[in-house]
């Protein structure tokens, strides 16, 4: 059975002491207690006993024995040796009989309660992987980890490395064998045909069908969205969409469905039947969700376009008749003054009118104005007016091919959707247009859709339907339960008897109560704590000031004025700045690889491990080409095997993705959090979130329009998160420029490194009540900056308490009831959000329009406004807290410019076509940003020490001002080099630079 899974520095730790223990696991293992004492008393040599308490401590520490028993640390002799009062220096000589070795391990089994490894135990450990596997994908070496954390829990002794191995293995192999022919078997003939004609190459054409399909639409258009709609009814007649898989595990699932996705069809081709099978049937399963998504977002991208191409066109219209609107107002302006002479008899008005103006005047000028003022409540039907012939194009197969549900308050306007698919099926069954559902057409619309109380307007109310949809597709009041982006929000949020068994646990793990009454009274304290310190310290609040305007009180806070750099940090600065060595981008990859291991989270996508030779070096060489965005021709060398083009593009494909990325920054993140200096600028409780804007040339369905940011071309935004450490932990693609705040709070809830920051800055864009009031049941601290402080409503929650001069500002009354009722319903979303069962983007889409989800998004709202009232208390009173936000919101700006700094290829642009690829690219930007930040940490602790030993005293708020967002020091441009020093890559550090005199001297002038 092969295990080549398991590394050679893994095999040579299992089991064995690697480092000293520390004193606290010499104190909680190799402390000998009374029973210890005495079981070893039994023993008369004093080597006997020192040799059998080495045996017992290393069972109890280690889980196993060691071959030779005498290879253990100094220390834990001298520990040991201590307590037994004996000497140390004939037991290693003589405590080597075999048979007395083994008689002392069976003794110390039984004493200390442990089980051979065999048998029942085997059988325990068996089922406990099969669980392992079943439910995960983790690697098979962390899962070899995990079984030995497992073992030594359960007190058992350790097996053998290889067995141990072998049963991994073995076990992974055959869960493997189960889940295809589970898959297989699930399949009726026709489907399995079905499945199997993918792999074929219809007649006259240059691809298989499975490519075809695997190719998501780029363009927006309505011939493109036709298209889209083809492809998915393309992939519904294979007809697996109904095959239920929910019992199996939906991590390996998932995982076959990523491998059909990127593999060559003759890969998939050469595979054995069940497996081939399973995998094509796995794929076909995902790719009618994400067909599905790729036809909503074309739907989404149309529909906006429209009303933009719309817009655009009504001004330019508008701009080229304001000449004859100009003129027909003067006309009639002359008639109104008319009208209005008082000297004139209202008998002889009209008369008057007439004769001076004249009625072919008049009537010209009346009808000009009618047909060129635009009302001001009908913009989108402006917007849309002309697209009718547009939307024909796509309304028959859109009709057809989407089946929409949604929540109650969207029943209207899935009845008129129903309505106009029964008008485009035609027949003797074709409804009158008299009774189309009017209900859910807006005011807006109501003057253009119905003419009068009978009469429809048709085109008008299906671009009406059409608009009213694309709203309510984004907010998830109509969703699509095939689709991943665009399913139900609620439907997997705990409810029924899942929820009554977790409510309390959730409370508990929440610090929540589940008496809103309770929790109304904490708040209200808290809130008046909060305006007590504003109003005793309002008299010496310099930088505070409550102003009026119009009779309405506001705040304005003076701006925060520039913090000085002493002489003594610019100094600190600069010596240790020029002591970085110079290191080529591509060298300092794999020295980072050297001490953190990151390039091994890197599995390949059919089976989760990593077989390859020299596979670092290809990892390496492929994230430095997507986050340098060059491509991989730059980084490619013909002589080297590991960076030959075709092995690049091969790692590429199958190792770059979302997961492995995620799971190698979490090392880095890891990495960078044990370091002393990192740990000096922040302990991971905060972080900060701002977006990177990136031009998208190429066609695309994901990317949005800004002028602001974009230009005349599209984009997208990397909306990242950075901690106090400098380290990002978290990103996330955004189309276009999306508002923030709907995926603020993500990145703390998705993110999967051991940082725990519960305190987020993010500037205005982050900003909204509900994001408040979610933070606030979560245990967050939400901290934005904001940008007018004049424009913020100050809370309370009883009009009775007394503020004194901020009473007038504070005269806006919270909800409270509206808080109560819906309390339960707030921590059941706050569980559901915290235990992963529904996704945050979602959720924000729903309750920041209030309606989807009934009262509950206007109740979070409420709290939010509490929340919200004391956040900005403690910003108008505390100069250190505003210091604090901008300080940390600077952090993640210097990182943008370090990320800028690598990402120099062609122009900056980011040329994607597709979600995935922009979320693999800027992932492996990302990376290697880190990756940077904790190469830099690590040289700029090395000097920093050196330069304690000469200097009498550093300033800690000197060392805490610190950045290690550098990069002059860095080669990014021209050939990449990947060799690495021996001494480096057995992890020594390089030699920091010895400046010389000139160099010196001109660093105490800078």
């Amino acid at each position: 059975m092969p295990v080549e899974f398991l590394s050679d520095e893994q095999a040579a730790r299992y089991g064995r002491y690697q480092t000293d223990p520390s004193p606290e696991q010499l104190a909680r293992f190799f402390y000998l207690s009374p029973q210890d004492l005495q079981f070893l008393a039994d023993y008369r040599r004093s080597y006997t006993q020192l040799g059998c308490a080495v045996q017992l401590c290393t069972l109890r520490f280690l889980g196993t024995f060691l071959p030779i028993p005498t290879q253990v640390p100094a220390v834990v002799v001298a520990t040991l040796a201590q307590q037994l009062q004996v000497g140390t220096d004939a037991w290693p000589a003589r405590y080597t009989r075999p048979n007395t070795l083994s008689d002392h391990q069976a003794r110390i089994v039984a004493y200390l309660g442990f089980a051979a490894y065999g048998g029942r135990q085997v059988f325990r450990l068996t089922r406990w992987l099969y669980a392992q596997v079943l439910t995960s994908t983790v690697r098979p070496s962390v899962l070899f980890d995990l079984a030995t954390a497992h073992l030594v829990a359960q007190r058992v002794v350790l097996p053998g490395v290889t067995v141990l191995a072998r049963l991994i293995a073995r076990v992974r192999e055959r869960t493997g064998r189960h889940l295809y022919h589970q898959l297989r078997n699930r399949l009726n003939p026709v489907q399995q045909e079905a499945l199997e004609s993918l792999l074929l190459v219809p007649p006259g054409q240059r691809l298989t069908r499975l490519e075809a399909l695997r190719t998501a639409p780029t363009r927006v258009s309505g011939p493109a969205l036709v298209a889209a709609l083809g492809r998915l009814e393309h992939v519904r007649v294979l007809g697996v969409g109904s095959i239920s898989l929910h019992d199996l595990p939906e991590a390996r699932v998932v995982r076959l469905a990523r491998h059909a996705q990127v593999a060559w069809g003759q890969t998939l081709a050469r595979m054995g039947e069940e497996r081939r099978l399973a995998t094509l049937l796995a794929f076909a399963q995902a790719l009618e969700r994400t067909a599905t998504d790729d036809v909503l977002d074309l739907f989404d991208g149309l529909l906006t376009a429209l009303a933009l191409r719309g817009e655009t066109k009504r001004r330019r219209q508008r701009l080229r008749s304001l000449k004859d609107l100009d003129q027909a107002a003067l006309v009639l302006e002359q008639a109104v003054r008319l009208l209005l002479d008082e000297s004139v008899p209202e008998a002889q008005i009209r008369a008057q009118v007439l004769s001076r103006i004249g009625e072919a005047s008049l009537r010209e000028a009346a009808e000009t104005v009618q047909a060129l003022a635009s009302p001001a409540d009908a913009p989108r039907f402006q917007a849309l007016s002309g697209s009718y012939a547009t939307v024909r194009r796509f309304l028959p197969a859109l009709l057809n091919g989407i089946a929409l549900e949604g929540s109650p308050s969207a029943k209207p306007l899935l009845d008129a959707w129903y309505f106009l698919r029964a008008q485009e099926a035609g027949g003797r069954c074709r409804p009158k247009w008299g009774t189309a559902p009017r209900t859910f057409v807006p005011k807006s619309w109501a003057r253009q859709v119905f003419a009068s109380r009978d009469e429809v307007n048709p085109a008008a109310y299906t671009l009406c339907v059409l608009d009213r949809l694309h709203q309510a597709l984004r907010r998830r009041e109509v969703f699509v339960t095939t689709s991943d982006r665009y399913g139900d929000p609620r439907a997997e949020m705990l409810r029924g008897e899942d929820w009554d068994a977790a409510r309390e646990s959730v409370a508990r793990a929440l610090g929540r109560s589940l008496d809103p009454a309770l929790e109304l009274v904490r708040l209200q304290a808290q809130l008046r704590s909060a305006y007590a310190e504003v109003r005793e310290t309002l008299p010496h609040n310099t930088a505070l000031h409550v102003l009026q305007h119009d009779g309405m009180p506001y705040v304005r806070v003076s701006p925060l004025p520039a913090q000085e750099e002493p002489a003594s940090l610019q100094q600190l600065r600069t010596q240790l700045t020029q002591q970085l060595p110079h290191v080529e981008l591509a060298a300092l990859l794999l020295e980072v690889n050297a001490f953190t291991g990151f390039a091994d989270a890197f599995t390949h996508v059919a089976d989760g491990q990593s077989k390859a030779a020299d596979l670092p070096l290809s990892i390496c060489a492929v994230l430095l080409a997507q986050a340098c965005n060059i491509g991989l021709k730059a980084v490619a060398r013909a002589e080297v095997p590991a960076l030959t083009l075709p092995r690049l593009s091969w790692v590429q494909q199958n190792y770059m993705r979302v997961e492995t990325l995620t799971a190698a920054n979490a090392r880095l993140v890891d990495g960078q959090a044990q370091l002393p200096l990192a740990q000096a600028w922040g302990g991971g409780e905060v972080a900060s979130a701002d977006g990177m804007r990136f031009v998208v040339p190429v066609r695309t369905l994901h990317a949005g329009w800004n002028r602001k940011y974009y230009g005349s071309q599209r984009g997208v935004t990397y909306y990242n998160f950075t901690g106090d450490q400098f380290t990002g932990f978290h990103g996330i693609v955004i189309p276009g420029t999306l508002r923030d705040s709907l995926f603020i709070l993500a990145g703390l809830l998705e993110q999967q490194t051991s940082l725990d920051p519960r305190e987020i800055m993010a500037d205005t864009h982050g900003y909204s009540e509900v994001v408040f009031g979610l933070f606030a049941l979560l245990g967050y601290r939400f901290s934005p900056r904001l940008a007018d402080l004049s424009d913020q409503r100050f809370w309370r929650l009883s009009k009775e308490d007394d503020y004194g001069p901020l009473n007038e500002l504070s005269r806006h009354v919270v909800n409270a009831r509206l808080i109560s009722d819906h309390w339960e319903d707030m921590l059941r979303l706050a569980g559901s959000l915290k235990l992963g069962r529904v996704k945050a983007t979602a959720v924000m889409r729903t309750l920041q329009r209030a309606g989807s989800l009934s009262g509950l998004g206007r109740a979070v709202a409420e709290l939010g406004r509490v929340e919200k009232t004391r956040y900005l208390l403690a910003y108008v009173h505390d100069e250190a807290y505003r210091r604090r936000i901008l300080v940390q919101l600077n952090r993640g700006e210097g990182r943008h410019a370090l990320a800028r700094a690598v990402f120099h290829g062609k122009k900056g642009e980011l040329r994607q076509r597709y979600r995935e690829g922009m979320e693999d690219q800027l992932g492996a930007l990302g990376l290697v940003v880190n990756a940077l930040v904790l190469w830099n940490t690590r040289y700029l602790q090395q000097a920093l020490e050196r330069w304690q030993e000469t200097e009498e005293h550093v300033n800690p708020e000197d060392v805490a001002r610190l950045s290690p967002l550098l990069h002059e020091h860095v080669n990014m441009l021209g050939r990449y080099d990947f060799t690495l020093p021996e001494s480096v890559a057995a992890g020594q550090l390089r030699p920091l630079r010895t400046l010389t005199p000139w160099e010196a001297s001109l660093g105490e002038w800078a």
